[in-house]
């Protein structure tokens, strides 16, 4: 993480002064590090010590456009979960031929637009179901293409208490991918299908995991059904393994590895069962670029009371939704804070009407800070943010280098007013 403070206390992300940026840009704001975001991806790449190898960037986790152009230069491919994306990704630079499209329920609209897309269309369609097979195939054929595709198997493996169950996605229960028992079947039918050509095999186990072992387990599935069935002369069109990605970051808690540990040990794993011939793809989001932004807001009033201590800031769960929805917790501190400050425990919320609009107890000091950051935000933030109880989206600043080099500009209240009172008229 990019953040430290100067000799007056003042909290710096990648050398940007963030009181001058709040002053600047409103509250609240998100204000995102671009040089330590490049630096993790090409890092990461670096662990593949120049094997073949995709980082396709999940970019649900922040679809702003400055970071994905950031990341496609620092070797970065894409995935995506919809036609927005898509357009985003090609939009910032991202090779078709780099781009991979998950998701269990792709409309035909969005996959003709996969299927048309450069030369040969998206790297693949990630298929989730036997079901989905006959779908792109006849869409396929509908537009005179050949459509690229690769299956994501549901690797069945259990999940209980190594995530969130929100993000735990690789269980039986899940909706996500092809089971097991299915996956040769789901193989046959698309080579048996001349409009695709079956190019992947991968899976996603879930999100934030901390340790090696979930990922690995997922991955050593993908990588045996894959050995197996070679070994049985199939899979000859096979271009690339799929690892999937959700690899944990540090939220406070402790994350005792890294994204790089995962690639070493992943490619460990597909040279051991002579794979090493095949592209190794990763999806990370989170880890690229999560440690390397904050959210900052102003704080409007302290409440002290016989039952508790809170602070209240004027950012929500409307900007920032996963301590509503995941229970998580993101580390807050004040924008100004010597080191020898005493500190006392607050009770953070926001000004949303909903009992869940909570971020959590954290060490700040006695006299309230003007302002805090809410660290950890720079993925799934903007993204899941909304106009809940007529709030406005936050703004967004990006940094490289210490200096502001973009900026998304907030909506103004008379807008949404504007909006909403004429909605239906």
């Amino acid at each position: 993480m990019s953040l430290n403070r100067d000799s007056h206390g003042t909290l710096l992300l990648g050398g940007a002064d963030l009181v001058a940026l709040i002053h600047d840009a409103g509250s609240p704001t998100y204000v995102y590090d671009l040089d330590a975001m490049a630096s993790e991806a090409r890092n990461l790449g670096a662990a593949f010590e120049g094997s073949a190898h995709l980082i396709a960037y999940a970019v649900k986790a922040n679809t702003a456009g400055a970071i994905v152009r950031t990341l496609a230069g620092a070797g970065c491919g894409a995935d995506i979960v919809s036609r927005a994306e898509l357009r985003v990704a090609m939009a910032c630079g991202v090779d078709p031929n780099r781009i991979v499209f998950s998701g269990v329920a792709k409309q035909d609209i969005e996959i003709d637009e996969a299927i048309a897309a450069g030369a040969r269309g998206v790297a693949a369609i990630q298929l989730e179901s036997v079901e989905e097979v006959a779908r792109v195939g006849a869409r396929a054929r509908a537009l005179g293409r050949r459509a690229r595709v690769g299956v994501r198997i549901n690797p069945g493996i259990d999940l209980e208490g190594a995530t969130h169950a929100h993000i735990a996605t690789g269980h039986d229960a899940a909706k996500f991918g092809v089971a097991r028992a299915d996956v040769v079947g789901a193989t046959e039918l698309i080579e048996s299908a001349p409009e695709l050509e079956l190019v992947g095999l991968g899976c996603h186990a879930g999100s934030q995991f901390t340790t090696l072992e979930p990922y690995l387990t997922a991955a050593r599935v993908v990588f045996d059904l894959v050995r197996d069935l070679r070994a049985e002369g199939r899979l000859r069109s096979l271009v690339f393994v799929d690892s999937g990605g959700g690899l944990g970051v540090d939220y406070g808690d402790g994350c005792p590895v890294s994204p790089a540990d995962f690639v070493r040990a992943a490619r460990a794993e597909q040279r051991a069962r002579g794979l090493g011939d095949l592209q190794l793809t990763i999806e990370p989001g989170r880890s690229l670029v999560a440690p390397h932004g904050v959210l900052l807001a102003c704080v409007i009033q302290s409440k002290v009371a016989s039952t508790g201590r809170w602070l209240m800031i004027d950012a929500g769960m409307n900007d920032l939704l996963r301590p509503a929805l995941y229970q998580a917790h993101h580390p807050i501190v004040g924008l100004v804070q010597a080191d020898s400050e005493p500190v006392i425990s607050w009770r953070v919320v926001g000004p949303v009407c909903e009992s869940s609009d909570d971020f959590g107890a954290h060490a700040l000091a006695r006299d309230p800070p003007e302002a805090v950051a809410i660290l950890g935000a720079g993925a799934y933030g903007y993204t899941m943010a909304s106009v809940y109880n007529g709030r406005q989206l936050p703004a967004e600043v990006f940094v490289r280098a210490g200096r502001v080099v973009g900026r998304t500009i907030r909506r103004s209240v008379d807008d949404w007013v504007e909006d909403r009172a004429r909605a239906g008229v």
